[in-house]
């Protein structure tokens, strides 16, 4: 009976220790916060053509990263058409930039035109602007404000945060 004591307060010893291992171990994979100013980065606007985000200095702009691959990103990508894009695609104080994480222009122009997606997609084939946002996870959202700084951030795809993030466009335009 001693050593069956014994044992169970290892066994509960050793699980407590692991659970706190993995909490102290965790890898944040939200690299910005609300508040701060948009990382700088360039990226491809059309094949060979570059684009910076300063040029988009003075509009509302929302960045979406996906993967065509992506459960969460096909459900929220046709919303991201009807209720946003569809909405604000004529304001010349509104910009999208969405990005295929880990996808070529081949990818995202076959995964657009498969869709019918009418706004811009471009190729993020080696994260180098995803990383300067995260690490993992995907969808993700950030919307900056006229001046370049995050005013909203999401990950996945939760119907209250989409909604969230549509008042707030519809409201700074």
């Amino acid at each position: 009976m001693k050593n069956i004591l014994k044992l169970s307060l290892l066994l509960i010893l050793f699980s407590g220790m692991t659970l706190f291992g993995q909490t102290t171990t965790k890898v944040q994979s939200t690299l910005v916060s609300i508040g701060m100013q948009s990382p700088n980065f360039s990226y491809e606007i059309s094949k060979g053509e570059k684009g910076k985000i300063s040029d988009l200095k003075g509009k509302v702009v929302l960045i979406n990263f996906f993967a065509t691959w992506c459960g969460p990103c096909k459900i929220e990508l046709p919303k991201v058409q009807t209720e946003i894009w569809n909405k604000h695609k004529s304001n010349p104080k509104f910009s999208m930039l969405t990005f295929g994480r880990e996808h070529t222009w081949s990818e995202v122009d076959k995964f657009k035109l498969d869709n019918g997606f009418q706004f811009p997609f471009y190729p993020d084939p080696k994260r180098g602007v995803f990383s300067k946002f995260a690490t993992e996870l995907i969808p993700r959202s950030f919307l900056l404000d006229e001046d370049g700084k995050i005013i909203y951030m999401s990950e996945g795809f939760k119907e209250d945060h989409f909604n969230e993030l549509v008042k707030l466009i519809d409201s700074r335009l």
